[in-house]
């Protein structure tokens, strides 16, 4: 049986880790109540009693905790951003999740014995960028941004000592990651130093007498239809007027989906596979583990005779955006 990567799977509360772990994740990755984490939404992430007990109930089952820092500490700000790395050494977490390279310099220095991961917000897309994180501040493993060809990312494997995480399934992000300022733009606030795309008080729905407008801080981002789902309103994939056209500008709404590339994946030797969704519910984060679980475990038995289960992509069809899946940059054969 073939070596199968990490399956790191989204907790965003504590029903969403056990859900996780229930079913079939390695590790989990959570974030705490405050802005240093890319999932700043209210009612979602831990503070330390609750992140005691889920660090507990993923230890008693053998699986691992990450704990995602991946925001940018603002100038003359970074007591917080401290604080939580040593929160995370303090509970005992098996790894952060770092971005800003000040902090990463903080945890190596102050946590020598912290293992350190480094985000996809640090948007490392080359195996330079990564061996030199390796370098500086003894980075074990680093995650991929979204924008690579699969022969890219065997590149960057090849070249490197440092374990590779990438992305399975999930939301896209039609920014360079890490370098977003669409929503800087909208509401002066942006998702790499206070965590959400969107910042709930900025965003408005309004009924309009025919279905509902969606907007961030008075920007109309999107009109649906009264039969039409509504989405939560981000600015990249909002539908806007151009020339006399109205829809999806930026970026359709859907999410990646890899189940078709497994094989691929684990021959090029990804040392994880990480599901987004830490904003989703406990409901969608076990629907989606238990497929990729069962997925993965196929793959690494043969991975010759794989094929994929009209039943597993069902099942990540219901929880996909606009109920639709893409395998993203991964199918690019022109690159």
């Amino acid at each position: 049986m073939q070596r199968l990567p990490e399956l790191i799977c989204p907790a965003g509360s504590l029903p969403a880790l056990k859900a996780a772990i229930d079913n079939g994740a390695d590790a989990v990755y959570l974030g705490l109540k405050n802005d240093t984490n890319a999932r700043n939404f209210a009612g979602l992430n831990f503070d330390h009693r609750s992140a005691s007990e889920g660090i507990r109930y993923a230890r008693d089952r053998k699986r691992k905790v990450l704990m995602a820092i991946n925001t940018y500490a603002r100038g003359g700000d970074s007591l917080r951003w401290r604080a939580a790395i040593d929160e995370a050494a303090a509970l005992g977490v098996d790894a952060v999740i770092l971005a800003d390279m000040g902090l990463l310099a903080y945890a190596h220095e102050r946590h020598p014995a912290l293992r350190l991961h480094l985000s996809v917000q640090g948007s490392a897309t080359n195996y330079e960028a990564i061996n030199l994180a390796q370098s500086l501040f003894g980075v074990q493993r680093a995650v991929l941004p979204r924008v690579l060809t699969l022969d890219q990312v065997r590149h960057v494997i090849a070249n490197t000592s440092v374990e590779i995480e990438v992305f399975g399934f999930g939301s896209l992000c039609v920014m360079v990651e890490g370098r977003c300022l669409l929503s800087s733009y909208a509401t002066g606030e942006s998702p790499n130093s206070h965590g959400v795309c969107s910042p709930a008080r900025f965003v408005r729905w309004e009924d309009n007498g025919q279905g509902m407008d969606a907007r961030l801080n008075h920007i109309l981002i999107d009109r649906y239809g009264a039969s039409e789902t509504a989405g939560y309103p981000t600015l990249c994939k909002g539908r806007f007027e151009v020339e006399g056209h109205t829809d999806y500008v930026l970026e359709q709404p859907s999410s990646l989906n890899v189940l078709a590339m497994l094989p691929q994946l684990l021959d090029a030797g990804v040392a994880a596979i990480k599901v987004e969704g830490r904003q989703r519910s406990p409901a969608y984060v076990a629907q989606v583990t238990r497929a990729l679980r069962e997925a993965l475990d196929q793959a690494g038995q043969s991975a010759q005779r794989f094929s994929v289960k009209p039943a597993w992509q069902q099942a990540l069809a219901k929880v996909s955006e606009g109920q639709q899946v893409t395998l993203g940059a991964y199918d690019r054969p022109w690159k």
